[in-house]
């Protein structure tokens, strides 16, 4: 996990125990951060997986792959906000941003195979109008994105997000998973689906705990 950027937002390196090959999730910012990482731990970027385009996620999608040569997986509701993000993306003392034309274009239930690892990919709206969570569902592992956080949930008063639709997406990750999946969100710690059961006030709410 690097936690990069004015936001402090998690990217998440992937890969197997001492695989060569490696993918990263939402990689927001600081490109030359990243890069050195890679190379201090001798791995090549197989991949690059977006869960959505806000910009705190995006923000060093292009540069990398400038460097890596690596593709990008991009949800296809989304895909126009990462191709031209400083159309959409007005936030005062942020940006420009570099937009990027992925290579490939994922919704839920496809599965993105990569670096020996295979990602499912969960549709989880709410946060974002098309955010997607990747899941390696042999690991035991969720990357949530801005949809679930240690104690806390994503965001809902931005354009395109809607709070129903976040929770039912918060739902459904409980009624597809276990308690012992690790969660790696895009803010804060990393957490598992039980303590988020157990403490997280909104999952116990939607889940009427």
């Amino acid at each position: 996990m690097f936690t990069v950027g004015m936001i402090q937002e998690n990217a998440f390196l992937v890969r197997r125990p001492d695989a060569t090959e490696a993918v990263i999730v939402d990689p927001g910012d600081e490109a030359p951060k990243l890069l050195q990482a890679f190379e201090q731990l001798g791995v090549t970027l197989a991949g690059i997986l977006v869960t959505h385009t806000h910009f705190d996620h995006i923000g060093a999608v292009a540069d990398l792959h400038d460097a890596t040569g690596a593709e990008v997986w991009c949800p296809a509701g989304e895909v126009e906000i990462l191709r031209d993000p400083n159309a959409v993306m007005r936030w005062e003392g942020f940006g420009p941003f570099r937009g990027y034309d992925p290579e490939h274009l994922v919704k839920g239930g496809d599965v993105v195979s990569l670096a020996g690892l295979d990602f499912h990919v969960v549709s989880t709206p709410g946060h974002s109008p098309d955010h997607v969570t990747y899941a390696l569902p042999d690991e035991g592992a969720l990357f949530s994105g801005d949809v679930l956080f240690q104690g806390s949930v994503g965001r809902t008063d931005l354009p395109g997000a809607d709070h129903a639709t976040l929770m039912r997406s918060i739902v459904g990750l409980f009624e597809r998973f276990d308690d012992g999946t690790h969660v790696y969100p895009g803010h804060m710690g990393p957490t598992t689906l039980g303590q988020e059961r157990r403490t997280n006030p909104f999952v116990l709410d939607a889940l009427g705990s």
